[in-house]
């Protein structure tokens, strides 16, 4: 009489079988693909060496500058909206409100688009600081200040109210208190989610083509689909890509540590 499976058993089977469909299908892959195909048409080395050093002394540093710019827009805004949101005067916490569901529920193109064709309709004759820089900072920052204003208002919150207790009972006021005690305690707290942040906004830069951008302005998308179009080759995109990376896993690996720091400290 055959005896039963243990619960473990049962788990390294299922183990087992979970690592053969994954490594037939690769296997599968690797037969059926036309590896000859691909290569001429996404790994032409001739053609990537052609991209440098333009696309880091260009594409890439704009793309940097382009979310460094918005990143930091956005972390001064969000501040700003975080403490609307937190405020006791209903006005403040309902426009912080509107705003922040405005622009977390609209995509980021629409955003993009509203700063280079909405704005300059609105204002004639007005100009952005900082041109298509500024412009960038700004489609950029305005979306990114509404998902960090809520990551900022719950780090605010996270800290412990005896601490703004403490810092009344010396004397502190209100005001000075959150700026001295409880602002810095919770960016502390949202640094993982701020830098997860960053590396959204990072490959949100891509959106910047549609501002109509000069070839001294372009990012790492536009450069790479413009080389493409004239090549007619994909080799440039998947350079592009491949320099994305270079900045998105450092910065992943970053917040997995800040993260992993971050529970180990709770």
């Amino acid at each position: 009489m055959t005896s039963r499976l243990t619960r473990r058993q049962r788990r390294r089977i299922w183990q087992g079988i979970q690592y053969a469909v994954f490594a037939a299908v690769l296997v599968l892959i690797g037969v059926l693909a036309d590896w000859d195909r691909l290569q001429n048409q996404f790994a032409q080395k001739d053609l990537a060496l052609r991209l440098f050093p333009e696309i880091i002394t260009i594409a890439l540093r704009n793309t940097v500058i382009y979310t460094m710019s918005g990143f930091l827009f956005g972390l001064v805004l969000g501040l700003v909206i975080a403490m609307m949101r937190l405020s006791s005067v209903a006005p403040y916490r309902w426009v912080a409100g509107v705003y922040i569901e405005l622009f977390r529920g609209l995509p980021a193109l629409l955003i993009f688009i509203f700063v280079g064709v909405a704005v300059p309709l609105a204002f004639p004759g007005t100009e952005i600081p900082g041109g298509t820089y500024g412009k960038v900072a700004l489609g950029l920052g305005l979306v990114a200040a509404a998902y960090m204003a809520e990551t900022i208002r719950a780090g605010i919150q996270a800290v412990p109210k005896g601490q703004m207790e403490a810092a009344r009972s010396l004397g502190f006021s209100h005001a000075r208190a959150m700026v001295s005690v409880i602002i810095p305690q919770a960016f502390r707290i949202v640094i993982p989610p701020l830098t997860n942040e960053l590396v959204l906004l990072f490959k949100d830069s891509s959106l910047v083509l549609f501002l109509g951008v000069t070839l001294q302005e372009r990012e790492l998308t536009k450069f790479g689909r413009d080389l493409a179009s004239q090549t007619a080759n994909s080799t440039p995109i998947l350079v592009a890509g491949l320099c994305y990376l270079l900045v998105t896993v450092p910065l992943s690996f970053v917040v997995r540590r800040l993260e992993a720091r971050a529970d180990k400290a709770a």
